[in-house]
């Protein structure tokens, strides 16, 4: 004898396929994140709210806020992880194309590149602190090596900095030829070169070491002095000059 469903579990099967349905334009409006944003500000938005801006639509099965709410709990509830997510840990969930995942990448690197023009302006720069706060921002998040040159004049006062070589996960390949032609074509005198470790230890390798030494022995025959090289890892950093590697 087939059972039927009384009223009551047809009801509560129709309120939540109802609820189900629900997209963000069926809630009051000043609860809508766009809507909330302009009436109150960004302040008052969720992680999750702000991120279903960006997102702008969900799927077929969730709004924008609950695949906002699935992909943070994807990166462990944390904005730093989330930073971090690929295009392709991004792709894995349903919903996030070509298009939404570079808006929430590129979104992270407008973040990194704000924290750089945050920092205190330095127009000298005399100590391994001082560069540090002009690159740390941009590489203590990433998950792939990159490689940056800090390019100074007589006076250690920062004419540039430039990423030269973007890598793998655990190497770097550093072309000495491609940073002492724009270390000359901005009349640099001094160089400081950084790059990143994404597996968090800070420590030089031997790698790091011998390409510190080709480094700065190619420089000298070009009159350029290289002055440091950091490892940065994280918010922490390691400093060939402090530790008397150069």
């Amino acid at each position: 004898m087939i059972k039927l469903p009384n009223l009551w579990e047809v009801l509560f099967f129709i309120c939540n396929d109802m609820r189900d349905r629900f997209t963000i334009m069926d809630w009051a409006r000043d609860e809508r994140p766009r809507e909330k944003f302009l009436a109150r500000g960004a302040g008052s938005l969720s992680d999750a709210e702000l991120l279903a801006i960006l997102i702008r639509a969900g799927n077929k099965d969730e709004n924008a806020i609950d695949l906002a709410r699935k992909i943070l709990r994807g990166a462990g509830n944390s904005l730093k992880n989330l930073g971090r997510f690929s295009f392709e840990d991004l792709k894995k969930f349903k919903g996030i194309g070509i298009g939404k995942a570079l808006s929430i990448m590129a979104a992270f690197e407008l973040a990194r590149r704000g924290q750089v023009e945050n920092a205190t302006p330095l127009s000298q720069i005399y100590s391994s602190s001082a560069a540090a706060e002009n690159v740390v921002p941009m590489l203590k998040d990433l998950q792939h090596e990159e490689c940056w040159v800090l390019y100074l004049n007589k006076s250690n006062k920062l004419l540039g900095r430039e990423r030269v070589f973007i890598g793998g996960f655990d190497s770097t390949v550093v072309d000495i030829r491609i940073i002492l032609r724009n270390a000359l074509a901005r009349n640099a005198c001094h160089i400081i070169l950084v790059h990143n470790h994404p597996s968090g230890n800070k420590m030089a390798g031997e790698a790091d070491k011998i390409q510190t030494e080709k480094l700065k022995k190619a420089a000298k025959m070009c009159d350029i002095e290289l002055i440091d090289h950091l490892i940065v890892a994280g918010g922490n950093y390691f400093s060939f000059a402090d530790e008397g590697l150069l």
